[in-house]
């Protein structure tokens, strides 16, 4: 298998590249940076072990709606249903689907390049439609751990019967972030965030969690049309 054949560990260990060095700046609170950057680093640590995972986690999400990840490693793939939408991340394409119509349409576009830079922008639709991915969440941390007027809580709890460490971020600079709170489980899933993010509202709760995925938990919706914008045209894994 390609070593760069996963782009969510791609965009994982781009993000614990970042955190390995906060560790090392200067600022006037030294010691409230280091403990950020250590809380920061054992979470994209667990977040980097969940890549190598076979798993799915259902949400719950405000008025009842809900969503789901799902994550294979024979073949490896991962996908994201959520309101209105499905996203599917393979080695070789990444299908983002929209259901909210009458005949869903999904768009196929090439896997990010092995040498590309990596990026969460793939993650902006289900953003808006309520669920957060597990990379932007510690996108989040990372940004909190470098930020000198951010102020960080940790505490524990227990998300759908599952241990989780949780962060409360408040005071940041960013004005598009403001205050979230989130929980990642002890495999490296997300067990819950509240927060804003880009101007939106999200609530993402964990109701429960699987070592295994349902068959056809990666196939498109049923009717959907396909609009495949690869070079080559080749169908979608």
């Amino acid at each position: 298998m390609p070593v760069v054949s996963n782009p969510l560990r791609a965009l994982a260990g781009a993000l614990i590249s970042v955190l390995a060095v906060s560790g090392c700046q200067t600022l006037d609170d030294a010691g409230r940076v280091i403990g950020r950057a250590d809380l920061v680093n054992d979470l994209a640590a667990r977040l980097d072990r969940s890549t190598e995972l076979t798993y799915s986690a259902d949400y719950q999400l405000p008025g009842g709606r809900n969503a789901s990840i799902s994550q294979s490693q024979d073949p490896l793939r991962a996908a994201y249903t959520y309101p209105g939408g499905k996203l599917t991340v393979t080695a070789d394409a990444t299908t983002a689907c929209d259901t909210s119509t009458r005949k869903p349409t999904c768009t196929v576009t090439a896997p990010q390049a092995a040498n590309a830079e990596p990026s969460v922008a793939i993650f902006a639709d289900m953003r808006k439609r309520g669920l957060v991915a597990p990379p932007v969440v510690v996108g989040l941390l990372t940004a909190a751990a470098l930020d000198p007027d951010a102020t960080i809580r940790q505490y524990d709890t227990t998300v759908a019967g599952r241990h989780a460490t949780c962060v409360e971020v408040d005071q940041l600079s960013d004005a598009e972030t403001a205050a979230f709170d989130a929980c990642i489980t002890g495999e490296g899933a997300l067990g819950s965030f509240t927060g804003t993010v880009d101007g939106t509202e999200l609530e993402v709760a964990l109701s429960r969690y699987r070592d295994a995925v349902q068959s056809g938990a990666f196939d498109l919706p049923a009717g959907a049309g396909l609009i495949d914008r690869r070079a080559d045209g080749q169908p979608p894994a």
